[in-house]
C-alpha cells in the first residue's frame, strides 16, 4: 500500500514497522488466534521450572496483545489452557491458575486504559473461583470497551465447545431437520467473534490441539520454531506479512 509522507507520520511505532515490512495495513487479518507453545522449553533451556517458562510467557502475551491492538488487528484469541492441561502435574496446573487469575487482576487497569475488551471461551464454571470471579470481573469493566477483543480460551476445548453449542440446540427444540451450520456457529461461545483468519503457533509443533476447530476450517496457519516466551513484535509482523503473501481460496478455485 501506498502511503504519502503527510500519511506516514500518523502511523504508530507498529504500524511503521509493518509498512516497512510491505505489509498492507488496509488488508489485515481481522481475527489473529494464537497457540502459545513453548514455555516449558524455554524454562527447560535455561534451567528453569517450568512454571518460570509460563509466566515469561504471560509477560509476552501483555506485548503481543498491545502490539495487535495498534497494528489495528479488531480481534485476538489465545489458548491459555486447555480442557486436556488439567492432566499435567497438580503443582504445575496450580501454579497455573494462580498465574493465570493474578494476571488477570494485575492486567486489568492496562487493558482498560487501552480500550481492550475481554472475553473468555471455554468452562469457565469448573475453574477455581478466585480466577473465575477475576475474569468476570475483567469482563465486566472492559464490556464497553470499542479497542481491540481480547479472547482468553481456559479450560477450553473445540470438541466439547461443538459438544456444548449441540446441547444448547437441543434443550431448545430445534427439529433436526432445521440445524445447519449457521444454526451450530451461532451456539458457540463467541458467536458474535468472526472466525480466525491467522492461526499462529510457536515452537513449531504442526498440530491443532483441538483449538477452535469449528471456527478455523479455513484460517491461514503460520508456525514458528520461535518459543512463546522468545516472540515478539517481529515475529507477529512476520505472520501477517506471510498472510498478505496467501491466497485464501475458501475450498474455490481462484484465478
Amino acid at each position: 500500500m501506498n502511503r504519502t509522507p503527510a500519511a506516514a507520520h500518523t502511523l504508530n511505532r507498529i504500524q511503521k514497522a509493518a509498512v516497512d515490512l510491505g505489509i498492507d495495513l488496509e488488508n489485515l487479518p481481522a481475527h489473529v488466534a494464537v497457540i502459545m507453545d513453548g514455555n516449558g522449553r524455554w524454562a527447560r533451556k535455561k534451567g528453569l521450572q517450568r512454571l518460570l517458562g509460563h509466566r515469561e510467557g504471560y509477560k509476552t502475551l501483555r506485548g503481543v496483545l498491545l502490539d495487535a491492538s495498534e497494528l489495528g488487528i479488531r480481534y485476538l484469541t489465545v489458548y491459555a489452557f486447555s480442557a486436556e492441561n488439567w492432566r499435567r502435574p497438580k503443582e504445575e496446573v496450580d501454579g497455573l491458575m494462580v498465574l493465570i487469575e493474578r494476571a488477570a487482576k494485575d492486567e486489568l487497569r492496562t487493558m482498560h486504559q487501552n480500550n481492550v475488551r475481554v472475553q473468555v471461551a471455554g468452562r469457565i464454571d469448573e475453574v477455581p473461583e478466585g480466577l473465575r470471579k477475576a475474569l468476570e470481573h475483567g469482563i465486566e469493566t472492559t464490556k464497553d470497551n470499542t479497542g481491540i477483543t481480547f479472547t482468553l480460551a481456559i479450560n477450553y476445548g473445540g470438541r466439547a465447545e461443538i459438544v456444548d453449542a449441540i446441547k444448547e440446540i437441543v434443550a431448545q427444540g430445534v427439529p433436526a431437520g432445521q440445524i445447519t451450520e449457521e444454526t451450530v456457529a451461532a451456539h458457540l461461545y463467541n458467536p458474535e467473534t468472526p472466525e480466525p483468519d491467522l492461526m499462529i503457533r510457536t515452537a513449531g509443533e504442526m498440530r491443532w490441539s483441538n483449538f477452535l476447530i469449528w471456527q478455523s476450517a479455513y484460517c491461514e496457519l503460520f508456525v514458528t520454531d520461535t518459543t512463546w516466551p522468545e516472540f515478539g513484535s517481529k515475529d507477529l509482523l512476520s505472520a501477517v506479512h506471510t498472510y498478505q503473501s496467501r491466497t485464501r481460496k475458501f475450498g474455490a478455485v481462484v484465478e
